[in-house]
């Protein structure tokens, strides 16, 4: 569509919101669907890779426009982007995609898998406190911003990333969160750390904090979570 921005392919409406995002499907056409949540950098072409990623390795995977094709690698205004979300509006775009997915005939899962970095690590948790009926599985990645009061509502297993050394969300409010997720949901969370800082599995991260090897074995870890839990 000669509308949509760059980083953008889909675009379609739920309840009177317009989403665009960018979508990909796996090598053989069909797979389980998979939302992918933002960093605060915006739907930049790092998001876009990762997309590519997870349908290489068989998912249908939808990364939401949560800020209208706007991108920035600047931390002041990543800042003032991510402040002037929305939650509200974040959260109706974000259920949208999800229903947008299950209704993809080359969707093969009863319910969607939702991964998502740095705003967007905040973002699932809410996401999957909205939507029980439609996600399945929940990976945050260093999660901040948009998290939810409480985790009760939350019904999939959580799996999620954190770094040791993270300076934007301290490794000990991981652990707290953590453990007020297996007492408030009663589900299966299993949460990984590693000698790491925030975004460390963002090859471009504009923090300067990448970590190859950190990066590569929480690949490993969220690729076997999905796929035991989505089929």
């Amino acid at each position: 569509m000669s509308d949509l921005a760059p980083r953008q392919n889909v675009k379609f409406d739920r309840d009177g919101t317009t989403i665009s995002g960018y979508l990909q499907l796996p090598p053989s056409g069909r797979g389980p669907g998979l939302i992918v949540i933002q960093e605060w950098w915006g739907l930049d072409d790092h998001m876009v890779s990762v997309v590519d990623r997870f349908a290489a390795e068989g998912f249908v995977a939808l990364a939401p426009d949560l800020y209208g094709g706007r991108v920035t690698h600047g931390v002041e205004e990543a800042g003032q982007l991510a402040g002037s979300l929305s939650e509200e509006a974040a959260a109706a775009a974000l259920a949208g995609a999800v229903d947008y997915l299950l209704e993809q005939e080359s969707v093969t899962s009863a319910k969607v898998g939702a991964v998502g970095y740095c705003m967007g690590g905040g973002f699932v948790l809410l996401l999957a406190t909205q939507r029980p009926d439609g996600i399945g599985a929940v990976v945050p990645y260093y999660g901040i911003g948009h998290l939810p009061g409480s985790y009760a509502a939350i019904t999939a297993p959580v799996q999620g990333h954190y770094g040791e050394t993270d300076q934007m969300y301290p490794v000990d409010a991981a652990h707290a969160q953590e453990g007020q997720i297996r007492e408030e949901a009663g589900v299966e969370v299993e949460y990984f750390y590693y000698p790491a800082g925030h975004s460390f599995a963002n090859p471009e991260d504009h923090l300067g904090t990448y970590d190859a090897d950190s990066a590569e074995l929480a690949w490993t870890r969220t690729l076997e979570f999905l796929h035991a839990q989505l089929g």
